[in-house]
C-alpha cells in the first residue's frame, strides 16, 4: 500500500511573543489578505489551511477588516480554512479549571457562528498538558488530540532531540485521564514544522523530501504521514500545489495530499494498529532530562499569575455564581457582559503571555487588560449585591438598625471573619452646605453598638474608630449624588453562610459586645492560636506549627532560601558556586499589629545579604546564546541587602495561618522561595491541577538531568504520610517542589531574570521583579492526606473572598438566610455556578478528586428540575434525583424550569 503524505498548511499564531501584539497582528492581517487572495484564484488548488486552533485571530482580523467577514465565513463553511476548538491556545496548567472550560466553550461557540470548527484538540506548543484533557476534549465531542510537547525531548529554537527513549515508540498513542476517557494522540514528533517551506525546485526538493520522510516513518504507526507546512507566525507558502506536483513526480510510491486534519485523521483512524501505547494523565516531559520542560515559566514575572488569579476567581467564584443567584430571584442574566469580561481575560492566558516568556512590552501591555477586567468585576460585583440585597426582607430593623448581607458565592458552606467598611450615617451635599457636613458628623455622638444575627443571637465583631469621608451615590435615575460619611471598619465571624446562599446581620444600637484590644508590642517568641493551630515563632522568623486535634508538631517551618538564577524566563538554572542564603539562623524583628478574639495579626522582618547580580560571565552567555543548562556564571561578589518584611494573620476560624510577604527586591538574577520541612515521609505527593488533585513523584525518573525538579501548581501543593498532612495553599504562587530528604514543600515566591530565552537573545530587564514584590499563601496542617482529610475544602476557599454588603431596612420577597442551591455533594469539588451560554437553564460544575464512586443530589428551588449536562452545556435526558459520580469525573448538571 502506498504511503501517504498528509501537508497541512498552518501558521502558529503566538499573538504576542517576541513582538508586542500589534507588531504581530500587522504580520497576521498580510497572512490573512494573502490566505484569501489564495482561495480567489481561479483553477486554484491551494486546498485548505489550519487557522491554529484559535478563533480570537478572527477577531484580531475583523476589528481591521471587518468588510472581509462574510468572505472568511464563506472559507470556514466551505472547509478550506479551518478555525477552532479553542478561543485562544492557552497555557493549560497556569489557567483555571473553568477557564480551560471557557476557552473550549466560547471557541466552539464561536465556531458555529462562523459555519464549521476543526474537532481536534489543538495543542500545538502548550507547555505540557494537564491529565483531565481528554476528559474535557471527549465531553466537548472531540476524540483526538495533537501536541507538540510533553512525550518527547525539545531542545533550542524546537528542535527535537533524536533519542527514540520516550513514552510512546510512536508518534500516534491513546492518551487517558484518569477517570478513563481517552482520546487519539498525535504528537508532533519532529515538530510542527516538519513539512515547512518544501521546495519546488526539482534537486531541493530531493534532498528535502529524502531527509523528511525518513524522519516522519521513523515515528508513524500507519502508512499516514503527517507533514506541517508552517511554523511560528510563518507566511504563506503560495506555491505549495506546485511543491506537492514536484514532490509526486520524485516519489510515485507515496501519495502527496495537500490536506487537513479532518482528512488526515480519518485516514489514520483507518490504519491504526490494534495495540497503541496507553499514556496515562498528564504530558510533562518527565522521561527526559528535565532540561526543556519549561515548567519554570510557572515562576516568571509572578505578578502575572497573582493578577490573573485574581481575576479568575472574580469572575468564576464571585461575579458568574451572584449573577446566577440574581437571575433565581427573577433578574436578567447579564451573558455578555460576563462573556466580554471572560474574553478580554483570556486574551491574557495564550501560553506566551500568562507564561511571561515574552518582552517587557508585552506584559505592560497584559497589565492594563487585567486592570480592565478587575475593574468590570468588582462594579458588576457590586451592582448584583446590591440587586440581591434590595429583595431581601430586612423590616424588622429600626431606622437606626444597619442591615448587613453576607453572600457566599461558593459550593461550601462558610464560617469565617469578614470585614466592612459601614456608613454609620451620611448626610448628602443637597442636605447641608459640602463645607459643614464634616464639622457635622465629627462632632455628633456614635452610639454604642452591637451586632446579632437573623435569629437576634449576638455576634462577636470589633470595630475601629469612625472616620469621616467623601463619597459619592450613581443613582439609574438622577444626577450624582456627593456626601460625607462618617464610617468604621467593622469585623465580625459570619457562622453558618449557605453555600449558594447568604445571611442577613444587623448592627444596632446597644451595649458594645467586643472591644479592639490595644496590641502594639514587640515580644520574643511570639505566640499565636485558635481552635485549631498553635504557632510558636523562633527568633529568625521560623515557627513550629501545633495542628491541635492530634498535637502533631511541624518544627522549623517558614525557612527563606535565595539562591542565584542564570536561566531565561521559560527554565530555571542555579547559578555555580554560592550555596543557597537562607534566613535560618538569623535574627528577625518581631511587632503584633493587632490582637484580638477575632485576629491576630504578626510582623516580622528579616534582613539577607545576597548578591546583587549574576558575574559578568553571564552576560557573555547571553551574547553568545549559551543554552542554559551549559551556563557556568557565578554570583557576584557584590552584595546587597533583600528586606523580606513577612505579615502573618490568624483569624477565628482559620485551620492554619496566613501570610503575606513584602520583597524589597533590589538584586537580579536570583530565586527566592519559602521552605517548609515537613518532616513526612513519602515517595509521592500531591498538588492541584485542571479538574483534579494530582498524584506525582517526588523524585524523578532516571532520565532526568536537571537538579531542580519543580512542578506546577492551581491553587496548592500538599505531602502527607499515613498519618498527617501539611497543605500550602497559594494566591498565584504556581510553582514548587519538594525537596528530598525530609519532605520539604518549596514554594518560589520571586524569580528574577533578564532575557526571555528560546530562539535568540531577547533582553527583558522587566523580568527581574524589581522593586516591591508580595506573595500570599496559606499552610494547613492536617490528620491523613489531602482528600481524606477534606483539607482541600479549605485550601480552595483561600482568597475566595464572601460578599458582604451594607443594605436598608426594607421590604422584600426573600427571607433573612436564603441557600439558592440545594447539594449533597460533601466529597465533590465545585468549580462553577452559571447560567447556560444560549438558554436559560442553570449550570452547575463539580470534579470527583477521588477514586471512589460518589453520589450528588442538587436541587433548586422554584421547581427547576436538573439534568446530566456537559462541558459545552448540551441538554440530555438524562435526570436523576441521585446522580452517581464516577472516579475523577467532571461532572456538570443543568437545571431547566418546570413549566
Amino acid at each position: 500500500m502506498k504511503k501517504t503524505a498528509h501537508i497541512i498548511s498552518h501558521s502558529h499564531w503566538d499573538r504576542e511573543w517576541y513582538l508586542p501584539f500589534e507588531k504581530h497582528r500587522y504580520y497576521f492581517i498580510k497572512l490573512m489578505n494573502h490566505l484569501i487572495e489564495q482561495f480567489k484564484k481561479e483553477e486554484n488548488s491551494f486546498r485548505s489551511f489550519h487557522l491554529d486552533g484559535q478563533t480570537v485571530l478572527l477577531e484580531d482580523y475583523f476589528d481591521i477588516h471587518p468588510e472581509n467577514r462574510e468572505i472568511v465565513k464563506q472559507l470556514i463553511k466551505e472547509k478550506k480554512l479551518y478555525i477552532g476548538p479553542w478561543y485562544v491556545l492557552q497555557d493549560a496548567f497556569l489557567t483555571s479549571s473553568e477557564a480551560n472550560v471557557r476557552n473550549l466553550l466560547i471557541g466552539m461557540n464561536d465556531t458555529k457562528a462562523y459555519g464549521h470548527a476543526a474537532k481536534i484538540g489543538y495543542f500545538p506548543d502548550t507547555f505540557g498538558i494537564y491529565g483531565q484533557a481528554p476528559q474535557l476534549l471527549k465531553q466537548a465531542g472531540i476524540d483526538t488530540a495533537a501536541f507538540g510537547r510533553g512525550v518527547k525531548p525539545t531542545g533550542f529554537n524546537n528542535t527535537v532531540s533524536d533519542t527514540p527513549d520516550f513514552e510512546s515508540p510512536y508518534s500516534e498513542m491513546l492518551w487517558k485521564s484518569p477517570d478513563g476517557s481517552s482520546v487519539l494522540g498525535i504528537l508532533f514528533a519532529n515538530w510542527y514544522s516538519n513539512g515547512n517551506e518544501i521546495p519546488v525546485e526539482v534537486e531541493e526538493a530531493k534532498a528535502y523530501w529524502d531527509k523528511k520522510l525518513i524522519d516522519a516513518e521513523k515515528y508513524a504507526s500507519t502508512n499516514q504521514l503527517l507533514f506541517m507546512n508552517g511554523c511560528d507566525h510563518q507566511p504563506l507558502q503560495r506555491d505549495i500545489p506546485e511543491a506537492i506536483e514536484t514532490a509526486k513526480a520524485l516519489y510515485p510510491d507515496y501519495a502527496f495530499n495537500h490536506s487537513s486534519f479532518e482528512e488526515y485523521v480519518a485516514a489514520l483512524k483507518g490504519s491504526l494498529p490494534e495495540k497503541l501505547q496507553v499514556i496515562e494523565g498528564e504530558l510533562r516531559n518527565q522521561r527526559t532530562d528535565g532540561w526543556s520542560t519549561l515548567v519554570n515559566t510557572a515562576s516568571s514575572r509572578i505578578y502575572l499569575k497573582q493578577w490573573n488569579n485574581i481575576c479568575q476567581t472574580l469572575l468564576e467564584k464571585v461575579a458568574e455564581p451572584l449573577a446566577a443567584m440574581n437571575f433565581l430571584i427573577g433578574k436578567s442574566y447579564p451573558r455578555e457582559y460576563l462573556r466580554f469580561m471572560w474574553k478580554s481575560l483570556m486574551k491574557n492566558h495564550p501560553h506566551d503571555s500568562i507564561c511571561g516568556c515574552s518582552v517587557d512590552e508585552v506584559h505592560r501591555e497584559m497589565m492594563n487588560r487585567f486592570e480592565r477586567v478587575k475593574q468590570m468585576g468588582e462594579i458588576f460585583v457590586e451592582e448584583k449585591a446590591k440587586e440581591l440585597a434590595l429583595t431581601i426582607d430586612t423590616s424588622k430593623a429600626s431606622k437606626d438598625d444597619i442591615p448587613l448581607v453576607v453572600m457566599n458565592t461558593t459550593g461550601w458552606e462558610k464560617n469565617e471573619v469578614v470585614t466592612i467598611t459601614v456608613d454609620i450615617e451620611k448626610v448628602y451635599f443637597s442636605q447641608m452646605h459640602f463645607e459643614e457636613i464634616p464639622a457635622y458628623l465629627q462632632n455628633k455622638e456614635v452610639p454604642s453598638y452591637q451586632l446579632i444575627d437573623d435569629h437576634g443571637d449576638p455576634v462577636d465583631f470589633q470595630i475601629d474608630a469612625p472616620t469621616i469621608e467623601f463619597d459619592y451615590d450613581l443613582p439609574e435615575d438622577k444626577f450624582r449624588q456627593p456626601f460625607f460619611a462618617k464610617r468604621a471598619r467593622l469585623s465580625f465571624f459570619a457562622s453558618g453562610i449557605p453555600s449558594f446562599g447568604y445571611k442577613t446581620f444587623y448592627l444596632v444600637p446597644g451595649e458594645q459586645r467586643m472591644q479592639l484590644q490595644d496590641a502594639q508590642s514587640s515580644i520574643v517568641g511570639m505566640v499565636m492560636e485558635n481552635d485549631y493551630v498553635h504557632l510558636l515563632f523562633h527568633e529568625d522568623g521560623t515557627y513550629d506549627l501545633t495542628h491541635k486535634g492530634t498535637g502533631h508538631i511541624f518544627r522549623g517551618l517558614g525557612i527563606y532560601e535565595d539562591t542565584g538564577d542564570v536561566g531565561n524566563e521559560y527554565m530555571y538554572k542555579e547559578a555555580s558556586g554560592l550555596d543557597a542564603i537562607t534566613s535560618k539562623g538569623s535574627q528577625a524583628k518581631f511587632t503584633f499589629l493587632e490582637k484580638s478574639d477575632l485576629r491576630s495579626t504578626l510582623e516580622f522582618t528579616h534582613t539577607l545579604t545576597i548578591p546583587v547580580s549574576a558575574d559578568d560571565r553571564l552576560a557573555m552567555e547571553r551574547n553568545k546564546l549559551i543554552w542554559h543548562k551549559d551556563r557556568v556564571a557565578g554570583r557576584s561578589s557584590d552584595k546587597i541587602p533583600l528586606t523580606l518584611r513577612t505579615v502573618v494573620t490568624l483569624e477565628k476560624g482559620m485551620k492554619g495561618p496566613n501570610f503575606k510577604l513584602f520583597i524589597d527586591n533590589q538584586a537580579t538574577d536570583h530565586r527566592l522561595r519559602v521552605l517548609y520541612p515537613t518532616g513526612l515521609k513519602s515517595d509521592t505527593h500531591k498538588a492541584d491541577s485542571i479538574f483534579e488533585i494530582v498524584t506525582r513523584p517526588n523524585i524523578p525518573k532516571k532520565e532526568w538531568e536537571n537538579p531542580s525538579f519543580c512542578h506546577h501548581l492551581q491553587r496548592f501543593s500538599s505531602i502527607s504520610d499515613e498519618k498527617m498532612g501539611l497543605t500550602v495553599a497559594t494566591a498565584g504562587l504556581q510553582e514548587y517542589e519538594i525537596l528530598p530528604g525530609d519532605g520539604t514543600v518549596a514554594i518560589t515566591v520571586l524569580r528574577s531574570v533578564a532575557e526571555l530565552g528560546d530562539w535568540g537573545y531577547f533582553p527583558t530587564p522587566e523580568a527581574q521583579c524589581l522593586g516591591t514584590q508580595i506573595a500570599e499563601w496559606q499552610v494547613l496542617p492536617h490528620e491523613k492526606d489531602v482528600i481524606d482529610s477534606k483539607a482541600y475544602v479549605e485550601a480552595y476557599q483561600y482568597k475566595v473572598p464572601l460578599t458582604v454588603i451594607q443594605t436598608s431596612p426594607h421590604k422584600g420577597a426573600f427571607p433573612e438566610t436564603h441557600q439558592f442551591v440545594n447539594t449533597e455533594a460533601s466529597d465533590l469539588v465545585w468549580t462553577s455556578l452559571k447560567v447556560a451560554e444560549e438558554r436559560d437553564d442553570v449550570i452547575i460544575r463539580w470534579f470527583n478528586p477521588s477514586e471512589k464512586k460518589e453520589n450528588l443530589k442538587a436541587t433548586i428551588n422554584r421547581n427547576y428540575q436538573s439534568y446530566k449536562s456537559t462541558i459545552l452545556e448540551e441538554r440530555t435526558n438524562l435526570t436523576e434525583d441521585l446522580y452517581q459520580i464516577g472516579k475523577y469525573e467532571i461532572i456538570t448538571l443543568g437545571f431547566d424550569k418546570e413549566e
